[in-house]
């Protein structure tokens, strides 16, 4: 037994130090002169540590130290020593110069590591790991595909506005739609670092556009979800306007969404098929679904994270406001596609593009697999339009509602013992900090809306 333990570790160890071996001579080859050590804080902001070509041995190794009492809700100063521990796949070049000599810049996602060696706690992309590890041990797997909005609007002064350079609207074309060269240079961009782009168009509102890409296992769309917006935000930038993932910029239009589509796996084989099943969904399907319903209003508050968030899921703007799923219609808050066999998945429509990837699909998972080990029955789709239902209607059919602001779903999220267990203690408690510190921030701001409607009456 120990023999052969050793005989992996060595394996292990080799293959390593190739793969390292072969960062290093495809970062000279690329003319690589700086390095980006990246993460996220539990806010879902990304941060990094930038070292030049001289350190690139020490990065691979996992050597770089940062000030983690900087980062919001890492650690207190006199804990502050935390190391960068480069996940080896994530290599990539992005495909622009930032300098004049040529020089180009890599890129390696980081998990956060203690000075022990041990995982930190705080560390998002290591929280989503562990129920990654934990649906492995139930012998199934998570593949994800997202469909992200965000919005372009000029730049005055050197300053983001809420104006927009187009009139466009859902799959319009130039001259109308004027993001269209900028969505390719987008996309461009994307697939030179290894995206499988999908699709990409204009969205509903003037100004707003989606890219979708393809469906993978769940860590890969998380840095996947990370990388885009960065690369949207420098592509804008580079083009002189502002890209937003805000969900709500402006009244009275629809918000940005982050429709992640959801399948398990086991073998190569969709699990959420049955050819002989009620709508050819298997049970693992119907069980996973009635996990994401019964914890939706529990993790509301990670995947819909900002006082703002809740500007856009209200009735008209074809947002979810329902906690009810459906096979056709798009107003409840879960939907299966059409296809089915390879392609059967779920589809989770209220996220919006704001939430820190990592713990949102780590709090869609953790869901999913409750619903399993406790065979939760969804109860049959609603396939109705929600928004046109009666109050009596949704009452008859037991339809809940979804938090209606922040300050709803921090409560919800304190209530739901499951989403606290899978964020563990480090991250809820400072989560739930920041955030009623928002919403206190929030609702002693008096806002122009309320001085147009009161300041001349009263």
């Amino acid at each position: 037994m120990t023999t052969t333990v050793q005989h992996d570790d060595t394996r292990s160890s080799d293959t390593a130090r190739a793969r390292r071996a072969a960062i290093l001579e495809a970062a000279e080859r690329a003319g690589v002169k700086f390095m980006r050590l990246q993460f996220t804080d539990i806010l879902g902001v990304i941060k990094n540590v930038e070292v030049p070509d001289r350190q690139f041995e020490d990065a691979l190794d996992g050597r770089i130290m940062f000030d983690g009492s900087s980062i919001e809700g890492f650690v207190r100063t006199e804990e502050s020593d935390m190391f960068l521990e480069p996940d080896l796949d994530t290599f990539r070049v992005f495909p622009w110069q930032t300098h004049p000599s040529g020089g180009k810049v890599g890129r390696l996602i980081c998990d956060i590591r203690n000075p022990d060696g041990t995982p930190f706690p705080g560390c998002p992309r290591t929280t989503l790991k562990k129920v990654i590890a934990l649906a492995a041990e139930r012998g199934v797997a998570l593949r994800a595909g997202p469909e992200a909005e965000f919005f372009l609007f000029q730049v005055r002064d050197g300053a983001p506005t809420t104006q927009t350079h187009d009139a466009g609207g859902y799959f319009d074309l130039t001259p109308v739609d004027r993001g269209e060269d900028v969505r390719r240079e987008i996309v461009l961009a994307l697939e030179a670092m290894g995206f499988h782009v999908e699709a990409a168009h204009h969205e509903v509102a003037a100004g707003q556009h989606e890219i979708d890409f393809r469906h993978d296992d769940v860590l890969t769309t998380a840095d996947n979800i990370s990388t885009f917006r960065l690369v949207v935000k420098h592509v804008a930038l580079r083009n002189g306007l502002h890209a937003t993932f805000m969900p709500k910029p402006i009244y009275g239009i629809n918000g940005s969404g982050l429709h992640v589509h959801q399948s398990l796996f086991a073998g190569g084989r969709n699990l959420f098929f049955d050819a002989q099943a009620d709508w050819q969904l298997a049970d693992t399907c119907l069980h996973y679904i009635g996990g994401l319903l019964r914890h939706a209003r529990g993790f509301c508050a990670i995947t819909n994270p900002l006082v703002n968030s809740y500007k856009r899921l209200v009735p008209g703007y074809e947002a979810p406001t329902s906690v009810v799923w459906s096979e056709r219609n798009r107003s409840p808050l879960l939907r299966v596609p059409a296809q089915r066999g390879a392609e059967t998945r779920v589809e989770l429509r209220m996220p919006d593009p704001s939430c820190n990837p990592y713990l949102a699909l780590a709090v869609m998972l953790r869901s999913g697999l409750d619903g399993l080990a406790h065979r939760m029955d969804p109860g049959p789709p609603i396939n109705k339009d929600i928004f046109r239902m009666s109050h009596r209607e949704r009452r008859h059919l037991r339809i809940d509602d979804l938090p209606r602001n922040l300050s709803e779903a921090l409560d919800a999220l304190e209530k739901d013992d499951l989403i606290r267990e899978c964020l563990g203690e480090h991250i809820f408690g400072n989560f739930l900090e920041a955030k009623r510190a928002e919403w206190f921030d929030y609702i002693r701001h008096v806002s122009p809306w309320e001085t147009e409607r009161y300041l001349k009456t009263y």
